[in-house]
């Protein structure tokens, strides 16, 4: 199992680029199933998920190549509308082959995807909209049997705004027969960049980004080349690596349209942020000032920053608060972070940070992708060599973090085991 070993004190200087965003290619891939013949998708990450992705569709019968960041999927040759347990249990992004399967075929077997580290994430709003759209759903031994003869476009207004559960059923709403209108959708930058491509295929869908998205359904849908958008998660992250050590780095290739939420609380940290295109950069000098922020869904700050803000939070001037509201479970990096020095009591969903002079470094271990990703940040300020277990989570969401890190000045090294 490989690790990191991180000697911290280097600021970091230089340019990075960012890469495609995992959030974004994984749902494109699926949607790739609402079309018969051969898609091809650029800019796709070099990610533990995405080859699963490209497993998994291989499984039913998908022709699939996977190089040089571009996937090609070729659906002509589709066997069986199945997504097995051994694969479904490694991703939970596997249960969005159920809408584009239940609206090409009629029919789809997934593997219920059940919990994770950070939280139950329960699928009840993709089924009950299924449901709304005429599929009958039925639960037998850990699989989701859905069938339908055509679905038929209804209003479907969800409990809470759902990405995965938004996305499902955009691509199953785009093959069925009228129009179908999600209410309180959810808002990311990947609905969007799903919304585009599957208007590149032929589809028609308006609202997406907002919290009303209208999907006129068509009879069918065609392959398409695209190129998926960057990770809006990726580049804060190296941005918050920017202000934690000091440093000064030229970010290129944002999705700045969905990040200003973030860069303005980098701001508040005292960085100064520069935006020139999709090309931004931090530079930071002087101490790091303690901030409060609450999760929420988009435009809200993002609950995949939480962990990554609370590790400069460790070491900022004063107390900060963080309140995370979407998953139940996502502070599991706080008791990592501890053993490196951190001054951080939780209560429930809120943790309290009050910044200490440094951090020390520690053995930690990575309990989840953002969590990983959170002790990297503290791993690049503590004084000595930290050694961070189990970034097996990391390499599910960050493509080759260590060489880009490395390249900005870090003393960083992925040991194999």
């Amino acid at each position: 199992m490989d690790k990191f070993i991180i000697f911290g004190g280097e600021r970091l200087t230089g340019e990075v680029q960012v890469s495609g965003a995992k959030n974004a290619v994984l749902p494109l891939m699926a949607a790739c199933l609402l079309a018969r013949g051969q898609s091809i998708i650029h800019h796709v990450p070099a990610l533990r998920d995405v080859r699963t992705m490209v497993r998994l569709l291989e499984d039913m019968g998908t022709k699939a190549s996977l190089e040089d960041h571009t996937v090609s999927l070729d659906t002509s040759m589709l066997e069986k509308q199945e997504a097995a347990y051994d694969l479904v249990r490694t991703m939970r992004a596997s249960v969005l082959v159920l809408g584009p399967l239940l609206a090409r075929y009629g029919r789809a077997r997934v593997s219920l995807p059940g919990g994770c580290a950070i939280g139950a994430r329960p699928i009840n709003l993709h089924l009950m909209g299924l449901e709304r759209l005429g599929a009958k759903i039925e639960l037998t031994g850990g699989y989701i049997h859905a069938t339908c003869d055509r679905l038929v476009g209804n209003n479907i207004r969800l409990d809470m705004p759902t990405v995965g559960g938004t996305e499902n059923l955009m691509m199953a709403a785009a093959l069925a027969k009228g129009r179908t209108i999600i209410e309180n959708a959810a808002r990311e930058p990947e609905i969007v960049d799903l919304a585009n491509f599957i208007n590149q295929m032929g589809g028609v869908i308006s609202g997406a980004g907002t919290d009303l998205i209208v999907i006129d359904g068509v009879e069918e849908l065609q392959p398409i080349e695209y190129t998926v958008m960057s990770d809006r998660i990726e580049a804060g992250t190296l941005l918050a690596a920017g202000v934690i050590t000091q440093g000064d780095i030229l970010v290129k290739n944002c999705p700045v349209e969905g990040m200003h939420v973030v860069l303005d609380k980098l701001r508040a940290t005292g960085a100064d942020i520069t935006v020139n295109g999709k090309d931004v950069r931090v530079q930071m000098s002087g101490p790091i000032q303690a901030i409060d922020i609450r999760t929420q869904p988009h435009p809200g700050f993002p609950t995949d920053m939480q962990a990554q803000v609370m590790a400069l939070m460790t070491i900022a001037n004063g107390r900060s608060t963080i309140s995370e509201t979407i998953f139940e479970n996502r502070f599991m990096h706080v008791s990592e972070l501890r053993r490196m020095g951190a001054d951080i009591i939780c209560e429930g969903s809120m943790a309290v940070i009050r910044g200490c002079d440094f951090l020390q470094s520690a053995p930690v271990m990575a309990t989840d992708l953002r969590a990983s990703a959170c002790l990297v940040l503290a791993g690049l300020v503590a004084q000595g060599a930290t050694e961070i277990r189990r970034i097996y989570h990391l390499d599910r969401g960050y493509e080759k973090i260590e060489n880009k890190l490395e390249e900005l000045g870090a003393k960083i090294k992925r040991v194999h085991s």
